[in-house]
């Protein structure tokens, strides 16, 4: 995936800056400009691609338990040899929660905490990947405006994992955590736990403050349609039912690439036809 991304980008007229964290975006008479960390960009329109793992997201719960247990976010986990010895809890029952507590369970004695139940599907079926079938179904290109991908989008499945196969792996497996306090975690049905290290797999949330300009509805959520805007000029790209299941997986994404790369395309061209319609002066 690096390889093909760095071969793409050598295809471009312009280069491509990295590295430099875009701090804020703010428009004005039509013109974007986007502070960055080695200097300013202007420009006439913007595509806000960082996708829906911004920043993590970690219950409250976190800051009672001592600061002498090791505590990390999944995003931070790499490996169990850097954990410390003795139990560890994962928190989050979603597919990052399921398939760390089924490697750390290899090796020392692991219990996965679960707030909400998911559907559990196979990864492969009839040797074929899950995500093949989906797509000669049809149903990753169902959207969000349809009966179909409304009940999809108002839920998520486990692909590949499952309760029953963390258990066969040595999970113990837990309710949804509801406090904690030193080294104990207590679970809703009233059971506790002494930990040494947790793992939070508690997914993360979104965080547009860097953009200055009017992108929320009143419920302060995202105002956009199929990553359009109420700002002219600005789309996103990549979030989580943007449009389809797909729109923000890596295979599926190009269909929504492709609807914004028209619309950019098009105000191009519209700004065009109307300066050259413009009156001259002379």
């Amino acid at each position: 995936m690096v390889a093909y991304l760095e071969r793409y980008a050598e295809t471009f007229e312009l280069p491509v800056r990295l590295g430099s964290a875009v701090r804020s975006v703010r428009g004005e008479n039509g013109t974007f400009t986007l502070e960055l960390d080695d200097g300013p960009i202007e420009a006439e329109q913007v595509v806000v691609a960082t996708g829906p793992f911004q920043v993590p997201r970690i219950p409250g719960l976190a800051d009672d338990l001592d600061p002498r247990i090791f505590q990390t976010h999944s995003v931070g986990y790499r490996n169990p040899g850097e954990l410390p010895d003795g139990p560890v809890l994962v928190v989050g029952g979603g597919n990052t929660g399921f398939q760390i507590a089924e490697e750390l369970a290899a090796t020392r004695e692991t219990h996965l905490s679960v707030g909400t139940r998911q559907t559990p599907l196979p990864q492969r079926i009839a040797g074929r990947d899950l995500f093949w079938w989906l797509g000669k179904l049809g149903i990753l290109e169902k959207s969000v405006e349809t009966k179909l991908g409304r009940r999809l989008s108002m839920r998520d499945v486990l692909i590949g994992s499952s309760p029953r196969s963390a258990k066969r792996a040595g999970v113990q497996m837990h309710g949804r955590a509801v406090g904690a306090t030193g080294r104990t975690v207590v679970f809703e049905d009233g059971t506790t736990l002494d930990v040494t290290a947790v793992i939070w797999a508690t997914g993360y949330r979104f965080d547009h403050s860097w953009i200055d300009l009017p992108i929320a509805d009143p419920d302060g959520n995202l105002a956009h349609r199929r990553g359009v805007t109420v700002v002219p000029g600005l789309y996103f790209l990549g979030l989580p039912w943007q449009h389809t299941r797909g729109s923000a997986l890596v295979g599926w994404v190009k269909d929504d690439a492709q609807f914004i790369a028209e619309r950019i395309a098009g105000r191009v061209k519209n700004e065009a036809t109307r300066l050259e319609g413009a009156p001259t002066h002379g």
